[in-house]
């Protein structure tokens, strides 16, 4: 399978003087579903920044479909879509509008937007906000509208950062459901979220972060046997306490 996403021996936070990451090495292959987890203060949001490009990494690097920001920044940026915690949208944009844009900003062509749109909001029961303006939707509607956007582009890559707050049981159940279908088409997916038996149920692999250094990573078998337990024994919720409840090496 293609690598999609690589990080290197990436070190970087906020100061120099005390980097947040530590050597945080993965990939991200084609067709598969990542889950990153940890604590709050744990370094996940420090490295969903350095692979957007919003934080410049001290040292390592981070490369999407082969390329790094400085070598290829439009064949970069144009490789993956985020869908932040906390939605952010144009107030004075309607739900459509969001859409035709981002339909613009990721080269869709015309019939693949509007039966892509058509889909979406079908799946997400968001037909009736169509023309409604940002400013006037709810926390969990904003949020389906940022999902939205992200599923139409279709890229190589989706980061995702715990996407299930404010979304109600039936938009959890289309967004885990078309995310199983961008994975068989073969896009890539990088998930975070503390929703441990969700991402345990989804995720292919799993990147177990504490303190800013990985300390486990690979199959739940992989991550069982990390934690110190039996095989075939304990969930990833399990594995995970006992992970983090020691000092990393």
């Amino acid at each position: 399978m293609e690598t999609v996403l690589q990080v290197t021996g990436l070190s970087g936070g906020y100061s120099p003087r005390k980097p947040v990451l530590h050597n945080v090495t993965f990939e991200v292959k084609a067709g598969e579903m990542i889950g990153l987890i940890g604590l709050n203060g744990a370094g996940k949001s420090t490295t969903i920044k350095h692979i957007l490009g919003l934080m410049k990494p001290q040292e390592g690097q981070v490369k999407v479909m082969g390329a790094e920001l400085e070598e290829n920044a439009e064949r970069y940026r144009s490789a993956f879509v985020y869908v932040p915690e906390t939605p952010i949208l144009f107030d004075e944009l309607t739900v459509e509008e969001h859409l035709r844009l981002t339909g613009i900003a990721y080269d869709v062509k015309r019939e693949d937007f509007e039966a892509r749109k058509e889909r979406l909001l079908e799946q997400f029961q968001m037909k009736p906000k169509l023309k409604a303006f940002a400013s006037h939707l709810s926390k969990g509607m904003k949020q389906k509208v940022m999902i939205m956007n992200a599923l139409l582009a279709e890229p190589p890559l989706y980061i995702i950062d715990e996407p299930f707050l404010g979304l109600d049981p039936l938009g959890i159940k289309s967004l885990l459901e078309r995310l199983v279908e961008v994975k068989r088409r073969g896009s890539a997916i990088l998930m975070s979220s503390h929703i441990l038996a969700t991402v345990e149920a989804y995720c292919d692999r799993y990147i177990v972060l504490h303190q800013g250094r990985i300390v486990a990573q690979g199959t739940l078998e992989e991550i069982r046997q990390a934690a110190g337990l039996d095989k075939g024994a304990g969930s990833l919720e399990e594995s995970f306490y006992k992970l983090v409840s020691e000092e990393p090496q």
